[in-house]
């Protein structure tokens, strides 16, 4: 298809053939910039949850006609109305914006993290076995209590990790991984909780 544009666009008048490309730059520039304001979360640059449901539905599809593993985490930023209360709504961004930085930087390409509401994040890990997505949130709720700006804020997390089981709907799936959250949240907050 693209060879035969180029072909068709090569008959034409220079200064025409010019505007078309410049014209088709734009055209893709514009789509390229619709599709991260509908894909990705404005303030963190994380995929937002509409993107995220819509992958997450893929990804269940796929294990459910494998023998694949897909693992999921929720996090929450631990007492994070006081940071908003105390610091203000702007360094609050900053502070959301260093996490999902952090994040960025601990998980693979083709992991999916997303920004749910205010202070919820899930990170989808295909391929992933409970084991090593446990390893990632020890290692993630590490990094994020050691980085020197979140520490500054003493900022921590909190985390629920599951694995999709073979009888799992999407929403028995996201239930358990919310039901470990909340434990980790109940027990004291600043770690993970991994129910299988």
């Amino acid at each position: 298809m693209e060879k035969e544009l180029k072909k068709k666009l090569s008959a034409l008048n220079p200064d025409l053939k010019k505007q078309l490309e410049e014209m088709m730059k734009k055209m893709h520039i514009s789509i390229s910039i619709l599709y991260e304001a509908a894909t990705k979360d404005e303030k963190t640059g994380l995929y937002n949850s509409r993107f995220f449901n819509n992958v997450l539905e893929m990804e269940i599809e796929k294990v459910q006609r494998g023998k694949q593993k897909l693992s999921l985490m929720a996090i929450d930023i631990d007492f994070f109305k006081k940071v908003n209360d105390l610091y203000g709504h702007i360094k609050a961004d900053e502070l959301l914006m260093r996490l999902a930085k952090v994040i960025q930087g601990q998980i693979r390409k083709y992991d999916i993290a997303a920004r749910f509401g205010g202070e919820e994040f899930f990170i989808l890990l295909p391929e992933t076995p409970l084991s090593r997505t446990s390893k990632l949130a020890e290692r993630l709720r590490k990094k994020i209590k050691s980085d020197a700006v979140l520490a500054k804020h003493s900022i921590t997390i909190s985390i629920g990790v599951t694995e999709f089981k073979t009888k799992d709907t999407k929403k028995s799936f996201l239930s358990r991984v919310d039901k470990a959250l909340y434990s980790a949240k109940k027990q004291g907050r600043d770690r993970f909780i991994s129910l299988g």
